[in-house]
């Protein structure tokens, strides 16, 4: 539904405030609204199904009449049933003897009667080890040895008993019932189904066709709508969990609204018509807001991660700026609730309104209206929580995607053979870049606790449900086992040993009873015990432990909580399954750090005094320069200045002069620091220093002189002094000194502000510098219906400029489409057996799909990414080549697949049975990389491409100032035949190289696999008078991590593109779409120099933009001679004339 109106905008900053609080305090507002909501469930559980017991619907199916009749729980009911009853005359006019027995259904006819009966229980009370010695109890019939008879109008008697001797306690609390309800209760879920079935059926019968046709309708569509939601969140990235919490949160929002409706407003809904309005609300509802929020969430954190376009990195920049905060997991939150808030605000009012409005409007019908007043509250109540407990959900979803992709980023580029120091730096360094880690998650263990938090919440409820129940019916089956006598037929043993005498016990006690008839019902025997301190303990924690479990004792609760154990199980290990890997690291990289460190605090306490000191040398040393070089000449104490003396230079002198001030009092600082100094060392000193490994304590002059003196290799500068950028410093020194050159003691080459901790063990070695590089920008390019801002880095003029003129060629004709044909890196190994037989046998065996299998399995063992497609063998006398074929993920990956490859040999020589075989070497040129070769350009490696592009006619005249036909015959002649002629392989094309070079360059690919990645075909054709091309490239090798994509400058232009690291979800999607990128570019390149190709503006185009203008001729004033100089050049002219 769209915005009706901006001014719902209005309310969305609170909202967004609300939610960021909530993303900041996600494990407690997610415990806070599941224990509101398992109260709630709790309270409406027992309204709803606390009358439901198996022995109601046993007898006579009339529980609900006997309940009602009666006015007492169920449980009586059921205890009521374990006694043995009598019908007793207390008239003085009838013999003492006239006691008769009676049923239970006598009993309750008896006791509903229009007449009521009076009612007394009869109980027997055995005191165990009473040596009788018995308590005095009120209303005490009989007393046989330790056995008590108590009459009482109540069924209860005391759990405690106070004694003359002892103080008694009750053992085994009703032990007929708990044994009766722990072989009855695994029925009763049965019969109240069939019961309830039994129920909607006849509900059914009595609906006509049509309504019924609605409600089928709606449980269908509301099936829909579940499926619907599952789809619409795979899309944003999640398979199952957000589907799942989107589901908990609207469940929590529903018991959370029947509890108000039932406790607050005393609006009640019955079953029937929750059953079928229910649909009628999903659907209404439609889970459409937590869809938005979760997808606008999740899309906004990868765009500040990855992001996705130029275009929409500008949007995002601009509004990061006007907001002005880091974009943290909960600003994330907050942006998305601010841009999305007020049409979520304005939907769930018209909802409130048009419910709360029906509820009114239909007061008189009280179910239409209690059901509209229950659906306005569960529209309030999911606004509520979808703004709290799932924007806490949406918090932890972002944090584990978080530690997933760095820890992802961090494997990839140790499989890719990157150092694992490096890997940590760079996979620390993207994560945290632009998305700042919220300050709560810092700490691992406050995450941890909040996890152990709730497991062990969720365990003690677990065990106060089932312990009281276990321990109860384990209780009472030992004393039926330990009183066998008693409980076999209790009733009946109970009526045979009181039937002689129970007349004669209520003559004696008539005075207790009420005249007439009255009923009294023999209790099972209770058993007391003596009361100990340990058992008053145990009493005590029993009875804390009822209390607590007496709200989910009900049947369908303990099922509920168990269900919840078993989902926060599986919750828990989903996190830690998403954190394993990210924890394996940890100790090893705990201890590396702390190395680091305290050999950083080492080099700064011991080297401090001695850098200072040098500081403060050079500085003087620099000022006395200074004043030494200024451009002035002292003559008779005044200060002439020279005449060509720039104003530059005046002000520097004038500088020189305020510092000479001050000279006296630098001079006696610099006394002071060479007291402080020690004397320089000897290279004897160097060396033990040195082999002490204590070099980053040194100075850099002192470095610098064990490296000219070959003391400390050139390449271990990084590894000596923890720094890399001091590494680098001193490396340039020595260099200078070494080739005699002081080139690298300017600043020609600039080496300064680089982040060396990407290079080390990445890139490059024995750095000194790195090379600043022109970086241009093409398009917008529409390549698939999304616009590309792509870069490129050359140094050579014009092919930005027509490349450019491509693009806008490409766009006016819709853009480009591509399609990639395959994707597989290639390694090929060399083999040698000792005969011909061997190899060949060896051959068939690798071809053979035993062969392929064993190799895949062992090659995909090696790695999490790299997958092996195919095998294809070759053999050349007893030399045998395996082109390995395998996809990378997003990395570019031939380290990955040499590791893999290195394996599989291995496999093959100790498992596979080929003992024989001699691995001559890894790489047999079989692949080939970065070789021209007719197996790459027919199998093609890396990723194969084709683009195609058509352009309109008007189009080609007016900006590529040419015409199509022109430009077809210029490609058949020169892309196709001249090529042909040339007998290139894979050369049929204009530049394709200078276009995949520069952007290779810009993105950090690497640029001597230009040799087979410009492999090339451009076809033009006509098409309606249209012009259409394409470009198949089938051996583009690109990643879009590992190798200079870890570096900075690159990897922000692979951010422009938003194809930066590994693709979140589907691995290689990021490498793929930047190999159809480069496909449309070097399209764009193809056809803008064809075109100036066949119109004959290439050389002027060059000549226009590669070359300064000439300077205009203008007039020389003839210079004023001397005298002596005219005389001169006439005699030379009289000279000139004779000769």
């Amino acid at each position: 539904m769209p915005l009706f109106s901006k001014k719902f905008n209005i309310l969305a900053p609170p909202l967004a405030h609300l939610a960021r609080f909530s993303a900041r305090r996600p494990i407690h507002i997610i415990l806070l609204i599941l224990l509101w909501s398992t109260f709630a469930y709790v309270a409406t559980i027992q309204y709803y199904f606390n009358d439901i017991s198996f022995e109601s619907i046993k007898h006579n199916n009339n529980s609900h009449n006997i309940n009602s009749t009666l006015n007492l729980p169920s449980s009586d009911i059921s205890f009521l049933q374990s006694c043995s009853h009598y019908l007793y005359n207390n008239n003085n006019k009838v013999a003492k003897h006239d006691l008769t027995s009676v049923s239970f259904d006598q009993v309750i006819n008896s006791l509903s009667g229009n007449t009521l009966v009076p009612h007394y229980y009869l109980s027997p009370l055995k005191f165990i080890d009473s040596e009788n010695i018995l308590p005095n109890l009120n209303n005490s019939l009989y007393q046989i040895n330790d056995t008590q008879y108590i009459l009482s109008t109540n069924s209860k008697t005391s759990e405690k008993i106070i004694g003359q001797k002892f103080n008694w306690r009750l053992q085994s609390h009703y032990n007929h019932d708990i044994i009766s309800q722990f072989w009855q209760q695994r029925h009763s879920l049965y019969h109240t189904l069939i019961k309830s079935i039994n129920s909607l059926s006849k509900d059914f019968e009595n609906t006509d066709s049509l309504n019924f046709f609605i409600i089928l309708m709606a449980y269908l569509t509301m099936g829909y709508t579940f499926i619907n939601l599952y789809e619409e969140m795979k899309s944003t990235g999640s398979k199952f969990w957000l589907s799942f919490a989107t589901l908990i949160n609207s469940t929590c929002a529903f018991f959370i609204s029947l509890f108000v409706s039932h406790y607050v407003f005393q609006k009640d809904v019955s079953i029937s018509t929750l059953l079928q309005g229910i649909p009628f609300i999903v659907v209404v509802l439609g889970f459409r807001h937590q869809i938005k929020l979760a997808s606008s969430v999740l899309y906004k954190s990868n765009l500040y991660s990855s992001h996705l376009s130029s275009n929409e990195l500008d949007t995002t920049l601009s509004h990061q700026t006007n907001h002005n905060h880091h974009q943290t997991n909960d600003n994330i939150i907050y942006d998305a609730m601010v841009e999305y808030g007020g049409r979520f605000v304005q939907d769930t009012s018209l909802c409130l309104i048009a419910f709360i409005g029906c509820s009114l409007y239909t007061y008189k019908l009280s179910t239409l209206s209690n059901f509209s007043l229950l659906c306005a509250l569960i529209v309030l109540f999911e606004f509520i929580l979808t703004i709290t407990f799932f924007s806490a959900i949406l918090s932890l979803k972002l944090e584990i995607n978080s530690i997933y992709k760095s820890t992802l980023i961090k494997q990839t580029l140790e499989e890719d053979g990157v150092t694992p120091q490096t890997a940590d730096i760079i996979s620390n360094t993207d994560n945290n870049s632009i998305l700042k880690v919220n300050k709560n998650f810092k700490s691992e263990t406050a995450i941890v606790l909040g996890k152990l938090a709730l497991i062990a919440c969720l365990i003690v409820i677990n065990i106060i449900n089932f312990v009281p129940q276990s321990l109860s019916v384990m209780s009472a089956l030992l004393n039926y086992n330990s009183n066998n006598d008693v409980y076999n037929n209790l009733a009946t043993s109970t009526s045979i040993q009181l039937d002689p005498i129970l007349p004669d016990l209520l003559q004696k006690n008539i005075n207790l009873l009420s005249k007439g008839n009255i009923i009294v019902s023999v209790t099972p025997i209770r058993y007391y015990t003596k009361s100990t301190f340990i058992y008053n303990f145990s009493d005590n924690f029993m009875d804390l432990l009822h209390y607590l479990s007496k709200v989910i004792r009900d049947r369908f609760v303990s099922k509920v909580v168990f269900v919840s154990l078993i989902i926060s199980a599986s919750i828990n290990i989903y996190l830690l399954n998403a954190a394993k890997i990210h924890t394996s690291y940890t100790v090893a990289e705990f201890l590396k750090r702390r190395n680091s460190i305290k050999s950083k605090l080492l080099s700064s306490s011991l080297g401090g005094s001695k850098n200072k000191a040098n500081k403060i040398t050079a500085n003087d040393d620099t000022q006395s320069q200074s004043n030494n070089s200024s451009d002035t000449i002292k003559d008779n104490d005044q200060q002439v200045t020279v005449s060509n003396e720039t104003p530059a230079s005046s002000s520097k002198s004038k500088k020189n002069k305020r510092k000479s001030k001050n000279k006296n009092k630098n001079a006696a600082t610099v006394l002071e620091a060479e007291s402080e100094v020690e004397t320089p060392k000897t290279l004897a000193e160097l060396e033990i220093i040195l082999k002490e490994g204590n070099v980053a304590t040194l100075n850099d002059e002192e470095v610098t002189e064990l490296v000219t003196n070959n003391k400390l290799p050139l390449y271990a500068l990084e590894t000596k002094l923890k720094d890399t950028t001091r590494a680098v410093a001193i490396r340039r020194q020595a260099i200078s000194i070494l080739s005699d050159s002081p080139v690298l003691a300017t600043e020609r080459l600039p080496y300064k502000h680089y982040d060396y901790d990407r290079v080390f063990g990445a890139c490059c070695e024995n750095v000194i510098g790195y090379m600043p590089l022109p970086v241009g920008v093409i398009g917008p390019l529409v390549i698939d219906g999304v616009p590309y801002h792509i870069p490129m880095a050359t140094t050579e003029g014009c092919l930005v400029a027509s490349a450019m003129r491509g693009c806008k060629a490409i766009n006016a004709g819709g853009g480009a489409i591509t399609v990639l044909t395959k994707d597989g890196m290639t390694r090929g190994p060399c083999v040698r057996f000792p005969t011909l037989t061997r190899s060949g046998a060896c051959k068939i065996w690798l071809d053979s799909e035993e062969g392929q299998t064993k190799v895949k399995k062992a090659f995909d063992s090696t790695s999490r990414f790299a997958r092996l497609q195919h095998i294809q063998t070759a053999l050349a006398g007893d030399l045998l080549f395996i082109r390995f074929r395998t996809t990378t993920g997003d990395a570019m990956g031939m380290n990955m697949i040499s590791k893999g490859v290195e394996f599989v040999l291995k496999q093959m020589r100790e498992e596979f049975g080929w003992e024989d075989m001699e691995i001559v070497s890894v790489s047999g040129n079989y692949c080939t990389d970065k070789k021209p070769a007719a197996i790459n350009w027919i199998e093609g490696r890396g990723k194969s491409v084709v683009a195609e592009a058509t352009i309109p006619a008007e189009t080609v005249k007016k900006v590529l100032k040419s015409d199509v036909k022109a430009l077809v015959e210029l490609n058949v002649s020169k892309n196709l035949v001249g090529s042909a002629m040339a007998g290139s392989v894979g050369g049929f094309n204009a530049h394709a190289a200078n276009l995949l070079t520069a952007v290779y360059l810009a993105l950090g690919q690497d640029p001597a696999q230009n040799v087979e990645s410009s492999n090339c075909i451009t076809l033009m054709k006509e098409v309606d008078g249209d012009l259409r091309i394409s470009v198949s490239m089938p051996c583009i090798e690109v990643g879009t991590i590992g190798g200079g994509t870890v570096l900075e400058p690159q990897g922000a232009m692979l951010d422009l593109l938003g194809v930066r690291g590994p693709h979140p979800t589907n691995p290689g999607n990021n490498a793929r779409q930047l190999a159809r990128i480069i496909a449309c570019a070097v399209m764009a390149g193809e056809l803008s120099l064809c075109a100036a190709l066949a119109a004959g503006h290439l050389v002027q185009s060059h000549m226009t933009h590669n070359r300064a203008k000439k300077p205009d001729a203008t007039p020389t004033p003839a210079a004023i001679q001397s005298p002596a100089d005219l005389q001169r050049l006439k005699k030379g002219s009289h000279v000139c004339i004779k000769s």
